[in-house]
């Protein structure tokens, strides 16, 4: 039963794949990042998404490269995150470049919210229903995902 739920939250978060070159570590890891050129309308559709269901919007700023967004995605992979984001939450894992080092992809979407150039990755920036930034000060924060705790990240996102 427990793997069958996994295995639905993991098909509700679309274009995830779960980092199979990767050894194991003290968190999960996923690769949930797309074209780069897909973002813009992935961000269009979250937007009209949250305003008819009231609920935020998640901008993961990151790459597949970073070990600290595929750690981030990871989380958000495992039964016990899905279930609390998706009554909560629209995500859209922004690719910010697909070569280790390049975060100037989609600089333009983070301009939109009011983020400056993308220095770290990821860089989490949450919206209310409206699009309006609730952690702008805090989205640049995330640079370290994979050292912080799954129950801390958990904790930062059941509270937002």
């Amino acid at each position: 039963m427990r793997f069958a739920a996994f295995a639905l939250a993991l098909a509700a978060v679309p274009a995830f794949a779960l980092a199979a070159d990767s050894p194991p570590a003290a968190h999960p890891e996923a690769k949930p990042f797309g074209s780069p050129d897909s973002a813009r309308g992935e961000v269009e559709l979250a937007l009209t998404t949250a305003i008819a269901t009231d609920t935020r919007v998640i901008l993961v700023f990151g790459a597949n490269w970073c070990h600290d967004s595929r750690a981030l995605a990871g989380w958000f992979a495992t039964p016990r995150f899905a279930t609390m984001l998706r009554d909560r939450y629209e995500i859209v894992w922004i690719n910010v470049g697909d070569n280790p080092g390049e975060k100037d992809r989609n600089g333009d979407l983070a301009r939109r919210f009011g983020l400056g150039a993308i220095k770290g990755t990821p860089t989490v920036l949450i919206l209310n229903s409206k699009g309006k930034p609730r952690n702008l000060r805090g989205a640049p924060k995330w640079r370290n995902a994979a050292s912080r705790s799954g129950d801390a990240i958990y904790d930062y996102f059941a509270k937002q």
